[in-house]
């Protein structure tokens, strides 16, 4: 997606120390590569990630800027990227606190949503490589860890749960505590589609390289947020005739140092100064036989301050809860009414296996186009709009809210609640700049409810299994005549015979020519053609800002010929799209695709 994701980004690298008017210093000439530099509280040491030989993974070392002796980090733990200091770190019960790392990890045993490229994901460790910690559960991509003054790790997370931002998705900025625990947005929509390489100025600015489009460095132009309100104060820093922008990262003025390249000639990266809030931009280092990123200025800062902890992986459970579900950063007249959300559905995101992956993100994976998913459960949303759950903790978790009718009326991106973490929200899709009102809710002032199924007792619901024995028993007689109230589009009728499953699947996730989905939205029964005929009504929301016709003649599925569906069967349709539409129900492999 973007280019600091690839796993062979930063092949041949090597570190050096550019001080003034003095010869150039390599500090990591016995690797093979070396990146992704990050200078201590002290400015006496260095982290960055190396490979001494072209055949060994990624791994964390420290340098010493004083006598550049180096000691390895991480072992074993396969490639590992971007590393980056944290302040101290403790519990209620620890005797003192101990500093930490962080850094990202590949994960070559599962795929990004996309199916394009391996999962990455936050980790830490203290600094002699121990107590290592998954921090982050996106099923596609964390990276880019920042750590901010208050403690906290900025990152950038590729979004790609639902298809409502194309089947690319989005790259976003989030932040999370230093224990995986309350991750939060910063600047989702505003700006360009793809949100990375982020840090903080003196100034207390959120500085980001955005594009519109993925490239082949991760380079674009230059964004910002103010620390104190990122989610309403973006603003666009350079415009595109400026150049290209690459890494940037503070210096104590407020300024920023940051890679830039000229558009449209054949020159290399060269290393300038930006001040962020007048534009000005001065050159102070290129070597024009390299591309020069990633540059960090060797002086001593304050510390940021440490974070504590609840997290305990002997509790295998969290708890999550909402203030009131009818919150919500929608525009006037686009809300929820009260009453009309009845059930919360929780589910659970499954990582794809690589080998089940195609190589094109915008081909439909054989499990569907959307990562599979288990449902957790259901329980009722109380009359105030409260909810509160106990569920597994440290896996992808997605909620959905509900109405009678089962339709998901809004669904989150992937998130998380660490072991013994009590996570919990406003609203759904909240202003998270506002305070709420001082309540206390249903909800909260009652037990959790338990969905903390066993993962073999998770219920699935597929293609396969559930969806194409109510499609031949009650609708392909119909599909296979072509009645015009019924059909799906020319060549698209449900079949029967050799392969009849596979093309019926196929052709209820055919898209028309500007590439939206004809019949069924994966992931958003409400909006599904299928579904509005299935129900007799539009079922879209004035939030999806769909075109519908104004006298729709959708007849009923079946027709009144045939006895209707009953609800159970009408629950499995509308429960098989909110899902994903899957083809089959656990994780697949190549082989398992019918032909």
């Amino acid at each position: 997606m973007a280019g600091t994701l690839m796993p062979d980004y930063g092949k041949g690298t090597r570190l050096v120390l550019v001080r003034p008017k003095q010869a150039l210093t390599v500090l990591t000439e016995d690797f093979h590569s070396a990146c992704d530099p990050d200078i201590a509280f002290d400015a006496h040491s260095l982290l960055f990630a190396g490979k001494r030989r072209a055949s060994d993974d990624w791994a964390i070392f420290e340098m010493s800027l004083e006598n550049f002796e180096t000691r390895q980090i991480t072992s074993g733990l396969g490639d590992c990227r971007q590393p980056g200091y944290q302040a101290t770190f403790y519990t209620i019960i620890s005797p003192k606190p101990w500093y930490q790392l962080s850094f990202v990890r590949l994960d070559h045993a599962t795929r990004n949503e996309s199916g394009g490229g391996s999962s990455a994901h936050l980790y830490s460790c203290k600094l002699d490589g121990t107590a290592v910690r998954r921090l982050t559960y996106n099923l596609s991509c964390d990276v880019d860890p920042f750590l901010k003054p208050d403690g906290r790790l900025v990152y950038a997370a590729w979004q790609r749960s639902q298809l409502n931002h194309g089947p690319a998705g989005r790259v976003s900025l989030f932040d999370v505590n230093t224990d995986g625990a309350d991750a939060a947005a910063l600047c989702t929509d505003q700006g360009k589609r793809i949100k990375h390489m982020p840090c903080t100025t003196a100034d207390a600015l959120l500085v980001f390289v955005e594009s519109d489009a993925p490239t082949e460095d991760g380079s674009g132009s230059l964004g910002m947020v103010q620390l104190r309100r990122p989610l309403h104060s973006y603003h666009a820093v350079t415009g595109p005739a400026q150049g290209r922008f690459h890494s940037p990262s503070p210096l104590p003025d407020g300024r920023i140092l940051v890679s830039h390249r000229a558009l449209g000639k054949a020159v290399s990266h060269g290393v300038c100064t930006l001040n962020p809030a007048t534009g000005q931009m001065q050159q102070i280092f290129d070597d024009p036989a390299y591309h020069d990123i990633q540059a960090q200025a060797v002086f001593a800062r304050a510390e940021p301050d440490g974070r504590s902890s609840v997290v305990t992986e002997k509790d295998p459970f969290a708890k999550l809860y909402c203030l009131n579900v009818y919150l919500n950063d929608w525009q006037a007249g686009e809300g929820l009414a009260p009453g009309s959300v009845k059930r919360l559905r929780v589910l659970e995101g499954i990582p794809i296996p690589c080998r089940a992956a195609h190589a094109k993100p915008t081909d439909v994976l054989p499990s569907g186009p959307l990562a599979q998913r288990r449902i957790l459960g259901e329980v009722d949303v109380a009359t105030d709009g409260s909810f509160k759950v106990e569920i597994p903790a440290s896996i992808p978790i997605e909620l959905q809210i509900l109405d009678e009718d089962g339709l998901a009326l809004n669904t989150c991106s992937w998130i998380w609640a660490k072991n013994h973490e009590p996570r919990g929200c406003i609203g759904c899709h909240e202003d998270g700049e506002l305070t709420p009102e001082n309540l206390l809710v249903e909800a909260v002032a009652q037990a959790a409810r338990k969905l903390t199924l066993a993962p073999e007792k998770r219920r699935t619901v597929d293609f396969c299994r559930d969806v194409a024995p109510i499609l031949r028993d009650r609708c392909a007689k119909c599909h296979q005549n072509r009645q015009p109230h019924m059909d799906f589009g020319a060549g698209d009728a449900i079949r029967r015979g050799p392969g009849a499953a596979r093309d019926t699947y196929l052709s209820l996730l055919a898209r028309d020519d500007t590439g939206h989905y004809k019949y069924v939205q994966p992931g958003r029964a409400r909006t599904s053609l299928m579904i509005w005929r299935v129900l007799g009504r539009v079922t879209s929301r004035p939030w999806d800002q769909v075109d519908t016709p104004e006298n729709p003649d959708l007849g009923r599925m079946p027709p009144q010929a045939s006895a209707p569906l009953t609800q159970a069967q009408k629950r499995i349709l509308i429960e098989w799209i909110d899902l994903g539409a899957a083809w089959d129900g656990i994780p697949a492999v190549e082989s398992d695709v019918v032909q």
